[in-house]
């Protein structure tokens, strides 16, 4: 009776559960030419690139973990994403253009078309993203 009964009754709705808001807007980072753009951006705000790696286990609960450091009020900052497997030569790119060491993860912050910030592994799930507002 009881299963029969959960199927056929309607299910209470819990109010007091909300939809989770999300306040991180990925920019997908492709090509090559994006960076100079990005240099030019980074002029008047921070611009924020986000190396991940889809195969890596480690680089998949940093990204969990950043994305959930994103509140209101983080929610104009310009955030790209370069996913590494399939964008080898723009990794490549902005390692070289803006002089940090490849990691993955690796968060850059680019300020005045440099890197004024950047981290790796563990340390992305712990960046004080407000600094850069």
């Amino acid at each position: 009776m009881g299963i029969l009964k959960n199927i056929f009754s309607k299910k209470k709705v819990d109010s007091s559960k909300k939809e989770e808001k999300s306040y991180l807007n990925w920019l997908p980072l492709t090509s090559i030419d994006q960076i100079e753009k990005i240099k030019t951006l980074s002029k008047t705000e921070s611009i924020f690139i986000f190396k991940h790696s889809t195969r890596c286990g480690i680089s998949r609960m940093v990204i969990k973990k950043f994305e959930s450091l994103f509140s209101e009020e983080h929610q104009n900052l310009k955030v790209y994403y370069l996913d590494l497997l399939n964008y080898r030569n723009v990794s490549n790119e902005v390692a070289n253009s803006f002089q940090v060491i490849h990691q993955s993860p690796q968060l850059l912050v680019i300020k005045n078309g440099n890197s004024s910030y950047d981290a790796s592994h563990n340390e992305v799930a712990s960046v004080n993203l407000s600094r850069f507002i």
